[in-house]
Parts: C-alpha cells; sequence; structure tokens
C-alpha cells in the first residue's frame, strides 16, 4: 500500500488536478485496489501557484509495485506531462496565474512527514526541500504533490466533488438545483454551502473547469448523502462522476499560534481596508473580512490585541481573526450631573467646572468604562479561506469522522 500525489494540471483545455485524478484511477489496471483520497489546500501566496492552489493524492495497493510504476511512466508521458507550460485563467480573473508544471509521487510507504506538509501549508518551500518518494515525475507540481500524499490527517473534513460533461467545462455558467442546496444546507454537518446571508450558492466555483459543485462536510457519509442529493435533482446539469475527498480544509492547519501585539495606529485605506500598525509589525484587515474589519477600526491607540493570520511577507500579517484583549485606559472629563454637559478644566491642580451651571468638583478625570474586550472575529463565509475553521466549532468536540 503507498500514496500516490498529484498538483498543477489546471489548464483551459484538460480541466483540473481533482479530476486529473480521477481519470487516472479509472485508467489504472484492474489489479491496483483503489483506497482513500485526499484533497489538501496549501500556502496560498506560492510564487508559482496555479488556479486550485490544490493538490491531491490517493491510497493505492498494486498487486506488483514494478509493473504499476512502468504503468505510471506510460501515464505520466501520454497523459499529465503534455500538460505542462498550459495557463487556465484565474477563478474571476483578477489574479495572473502561473504556467502549469505538473507533478506527480508515489510513495511506497505510508510514511508521515508532518513537518514537510505544514511548511507547505504555511510557508514557502522550493523544489528541492521536498522529501525524496519512491518514484517522481515532473516539476513544481511534485511540492504539492508531496504534501498531499505526506499529510498526517490529525484533523480533516470531507468534499464531495461532482464533474460535469465535457462539453460544459468552458463555460462559467453552471446549474445546481436550488431546492436540493437549500436540503444540503441543512444536512448535518455539511459547511460553507450556502451564504446566509444571500442565500447565493457557496459550492461551485466561477471559471471554467469540469467541476460542477464541491460540497464540504464534517463527515463523510453526509458528503455522500449531500452529492447524490444534489446530483440527481432533476433540474441539477447532467454530471459524469463524483468521488469524496477527506481534506484538510477548516482545520487551521496553515495557522501556527495567537499572535499578540499593541496597537501604535490605524488607518482606514479604500473601501474600508484597514492597517493597524503595532509593535509586531503591519497587522491587516481586509475590506471583505467583515466583523475582522469593523473591530480593526475600532481600536486605539495602546490596545492589547490578539491575531491570527498569513505572513506573506516578513512583518506583515494578514489577519483571518482578530479579538481586542484588554483596552487601552481611556480617561475623559466628568458630567455635569445638573446639566448633563461635560465639564471643563479650570487648570492644572484646580479640577473642573461646568460650563453651564459652574458647579465644580475636584476629580478631573474619570475612567471610560465602556470599552471591553471583545471575543474572536471572523470574515463572512463567502471571504473565509478554504483551510479556517469556523469560530463556531470551537465550541464543539471534532466530528471528522467515518475516515
Amino acid at each position: 500500500m503507498g500514496w500516490l500525489g498529484l498538483d498543477d494540471t489546471d489548464t483551459v483545455d484538460e480541466g483540473c488536478t481533482t479530476f486529473s485524478l480521477h481519470a487516472l484511477i479509472e485508467a489504472l489496471p484492474d489489479d491496483v485496489k483503489v483506497g482513500r483520497l485526499r484533497l489538501v489546500r496549501l500556502w496560498p501566496y506560492a510564487q508559482q501557484r496555479t488556479r486550485g492552489n490544490a493538490a491531491v493524492a490517493v491510497e493505492l495497493s498494486p498487486s506488483s509495485e514494478a509493473e504499476f510504476v512502468l504503468f505510471l511512466e506510460q501515464y505520466w508521458r501520454e497523459h499529465l506531462q503534455p500538460l505542462k507550460g498550459n495557463i487556465s485563467p484565474a477563478e474571476g480573473g483578477n489574479r495572473a496565474q502561473s504556467a502549469t508544471d505538473p507533478g506527480m509521487v508515489w510513495f511506497s510507504d505510508r510514511t508521515k512527514n508532518s513537518t514537510f506538509y505544514f511548511d507547505a501549508v504555511r510557508s514557502h518551500v522550493p523544489l528541492d526541500a521536498i522529501p525524496e518518494a519512491t518514484k517522481s515525475w515532473g516539476g513544481m507540481g511534485r511540492i504539492g504533490a508531496t504534501a498531499a500524499a505526506l499529510w498526517p490527517q490529525d484533523h480533516m473534513t470531507w468534499e464531495a466533488i461532482c464533474w460535469r460533461k465535457k462539453e460544459r467545462w468552458s463555460t462559467s455558467e453552471r446549474t445546481v438545483c436550488d431546492e436540493a442546496l437549500a436540503k444540503a444546507d441543512q444536512l448535518p454537518g455539511t459547511f460553507l454551502t450556502r451564504d446566509p446571508r444571500t442565500e447565493r450558492s457557496l459550492i461551485s466555483p466561477r471559471g471554467t473547469c469540469p467541476v460542477l459543485f464541491g460540497v464540504r462536510s464534517q463527515t463523510k457519509d453526509t458528503a455522500k448523502e449531500a452529492a447524490r442529493l444534489l446530483s440527481t435533482a432533476e433540474a441539477t446539469e447532467p454530471v459524469i462522476a463524483w468521488r469524496v475527498f477527506g481534506t484538510n480544509q477548516a482545520t487551521d492547519d496553515h495557522l501556527d499560534r495567537v499572535q499578540q501585539a499593541t496597537v501604535q495606529s490605524i488607518e482606514v485605506l479604500n473601501r474600508g481596508t484597514t492597517i493597524i500598525e503595532t509593535n509586531a509589525g503591519k497587522w491587516l484587515a481586509f475590506a471583505e473580512s467583515g466583523d475582522v474589519k469593523h473591530l480593526a477600526q475600532s481600536l486605539r491607540p495602546g490596545d492589547e490585541i490578539e491575531g491570527m493570520g498569513l505572513h506573506p511577507e516578513q512583518g506583515i500579517l494578514h489577519l483571518e481573526r482578530l479579538r481586542l484583549h484588554t483596552p487601552a485606559p481611556t480617561k475623559e472629563r466628568p458630567m455635569c450631573i445638573a446639566c448633563n454637559r461635560r465639564m471643563k478644566s479650570m487648570g492644572k491642580g484646580q479640577g473642573v467646572r461646568c460650563p453651564i451651571c459652574k458647579n465644580r468638583q475636584d476629580q478631573a478625570w474619570i475612567e471610560d468604562q465602556t470599552r471591553k474586550s471583545s471575543a474572536w472575529t471572523q470574515p463572512p463565509m463567502d471571504a473565509r479561506r478554504h483551510l479556517a475553521k469556523p469560530l463556531e466549532w470551537n465550541e464543539k468536540p471534532n466530528k471528522s469522522r467515518n475516515g
């Protein structure tokens, strides 16, 4: 038994990495037993990356490893190697995409290397840093393929991915039954299925590719149930196949620790993106981050805050979570009880006086008690990373079962 990893095959004509793995599985010799499937999201700031930023792997048990490797050699030359150098448009057309550089790896035993996996999820890793596989093919795609094959799978969720007919791959329009989607959203364990604010679907990609939808769940059985419900609905366009992948989505594997800092200043940019200057560098809350952005804009110098997110470069934190740990002490002049007006200083050491009734008192300052520590905040559903674990799950036991 071993693991075959694959990455970086996203192209306009040939589809996406998940479908590439499906096609490879369909072509396997009869003596190769197919086990578990994996989909692993990787470091989002990689300099060379393709559309989905996800690598895949499958557990396989060939009766003869030597013959199996010969099959992989031929399959690589005929079907995967020719994909090198192609470019597929980014989802939404808002990010330049690198040319494909497919990679495939075969590990003949179930070796774990969680250090490499976490490096690949949390930071940039060079090609020459990957652990040696039993056999490998291709270029940069070997990084993601290796991470998928060596994922320790300590925490996991599930995604059932359904592919549409080939003649539909070149269009970004998709038809998934709204009624079935509403039912799938109510199944216990499904998540990021519909945006509760707009009821907009969150399961279908926006670009041109073979994927019709990917429905996510905390359990494998529910992922299967949701896929059957959606794919067989009369109002859903025809599908050609679907498979269930174990994933690192919604596991927080990309976040290593809570970071603490003291606020020095706040700058609000266009559309609300907020830069928090701290003693630990710049923390950014983007316009799409909802409550994270709103909390960032309410901060004051001296506030002690905690955050979690990724560092695309040294000294900059892109926030995915934020909380006000300890508000900075804030003093203000007392109010006149009779006139309900703010009192004013009469000079150093002379107390304060009401500007209306001239009432005086010695206490010149009172502490503002209105600002309190806050709970953790997170972006709305449609603005979260695939890897981000919903805050509400922290109050519940891990439900990543059926694996």
